[in-house]
């Protein structure tokens, strides 16, 4: 491929493609502080505060995204997640981003460039070398901390297994850095009941709730323990996110002690004993978010390690994950119709992954909307394939057409990265852009300062008042 002429692609304008666009965005949501309410950032990284030190640490490790992209240029995977060097696994993602055009990695990856390091050369073979040298240089010395302060980053919410005992974050909290970090409660785990691996987490939860798990009462107690223990540490969140087509049955705390004890003398489950085992513990963590007031999340959508051979190549979560087609509207609708019943319904925020399902998901968060708690049911920002400028935009469509856009709690980075933080950028602008589109059409009032506030709510605002996050 030819060269890329360099200089001067992420001008102060970018994606701002009118007046009104660019007094929103620089008046109203630029200077704004980041709320990152979803991430799988490691609080062993920030707590132990080391500097970055390479670039291809903090971009390459663990980015299934650019693993995708390289893959699909035809790098070889020793470049990938192989035993090929740190320069040269950089020099091969330099290759591959040139053919990343209109994917938005080639966005993310130049707006990192220019607010981190204040490089403006479109990253490409030619330039690969002096880029790499620039940005080892400054993250020889930069810390996961002052990168989250650089970007104004307020609270980070990590995404934490309930045996996890919250060391790094107690630490985090003692070191008095700009972020707060607050741990989520990701529950999956719980319900792998035909799991092979189901019996030594148990093992784990008992280690960590301090309670000996012989039947199912004692299992809920362990549970309600680490709830309590997570909520002690800051928690105001939890997170569920299986792959898989999910169904509500009818449940019983007796059956559902049956089922579980059948698991523990090793007898299988059938697939009706999985799913009630299943429900019940949906309904049950339902209710306990909602005791504590937090805010629970679901993501659904993904079919999971589709390539085996790669994932017996190289392991888990190396980028072979994609859009799944299950339906997702029954599920929600019988779980949230049973917690709402006795008005224990808490904050919910659900993210789908299939875009054929952006109605059906924002018109079920609406049945289930309530006095008191505007925006209680959200629905997100899109999510993993989604979050790029088409579907950023379509979920700003969406949301308005079926709910109250006014009322969103904005943008998430969902990432392992410590420099993914343009996205809120990134959304910030598509944001501002879609507003100004409706103002210059004559759809919405000549108001800007109306429609600055709505901006400032949907980027900042709105998230504050909705996450009861401990001050």
């Amino acid at each position: 491929m030819a060269a890329i002429q360099s200089e001067g692609f992420i001008t102060d304008h970018f994606l701002l493609n009118s007046k009104a666009a660019k007094i929103l965005y620089y008046d109203f949501a630029k200077n704004l502080p980041i709320i990152d309410y979803h991430n799988h950032l490691s609080a062993k990284q920030i707590a132990e505060n080391k500097p970055i030190g390479n670039i291809t640490d903090a971009w390459l490790q663990g980015d299934h995204y650019k693993w995708r992209g390289m893959r699909a240029n035809g790098i070889d995977e020793k470049f990938i997640t192989g035993e090929a060097s740190k320069a040269e696994k950089f020099k091969k993602w330099a290759e591959t981003v040139p053919y990343t055009l209109r994917n938005p990695l080639f966005h993310w990856t130049h707006l990192e460039l220019k607010r981190y390091f204040d490089i403006d050369l479109v990253l490409q073979p030619g330039t690969a070398e002096s880029v790499y040298e620039q940005t080892n240089k400054i993250l020889e010395n930069k810390t996961p901390a002052q990168l989250l302060e650089q970007m104004k980053v307020e609270v980070v919410c990590t995404t934490d297994d309930p045996t996890d005992d919250l060391a790094y974050h107690k630490q985090i909290a003692k070191a008095g850095y700009f972020t707060k970090v607050y741990p989520t409660f990701r529950a999956d785990e719980l319900f792998f009941i035909a799991e092979d691996k189901f019996s030594g987490y148990l093992k784990n939860l008992e280690t960590a709730s301090k309670v000996s798990i012989t039947n199912f009462s004692e299992f809920i107690a362990a549970v309600d323990a680490r709830l309590q223990y997570f909520h002690d540490n800051g928690c105001r969140l939890s997170d569920f996110g299986v792959g898989e087509a999910l169904v509500i049955e009818d449940c019983t705390i007796d059956e559902a002690s049956v089922i579980f004890k059948k698991r523990l003398a090793g007898e299988a489950l059938s697939t009706l004993e999985i799913n009630k085992y299943r429900s019940y513990l949906f309904i049950y963590l339902g209710k306990q978010y909602h005791k504590l007031d937090w805010v629970q999340q679901y993501h659904l959508g993904p079919i999971r390690n589709n390539n085996t051979r790669l994932v017996e190549q190289v392991g888990l979560d190396v980028g072979c994950d994609s859009i799944g087609d299950f339906p997702m509207a029954e599920f929600m609708s019988k779980l949230f119709n049973i917690l709402n019943t006795t008005d224990q319904l808490a904050k919910t925020i659900t993210y789908n992954l299939n875009p054929s399902q952006n109605e059906v998901f924002a018109t079920m968060m609406g049945n289930f909307q309530t006095g008191g708690t505007p925006g209680k049911m959200q629905w997100g920002s899109g999510w993993w394939f989604l979050d790029q400028k088409d579907g950023m935009e379509k979920q700003l469509n969406t949301l308005s057409n079926m709910g109250l856009l006014s009322r969103f709690v904005g943008m998430l980075t969902d990432s392992r990265s410590f420099l993914s933080f343009p996205r809120h950028e990134y959304f910030r602008r598509i944001l501002c852009n879609v507003l100004a589109e409706d103002l210059n059409q004559g759809l919405v009032p000549n108001d800007i300062n109306f429609l600055g506030r709505i901006v400032q709510d949907i980027c900042y605002y709105n998230a504050v008042n909705y996450f009861n996050f401990k001050s």
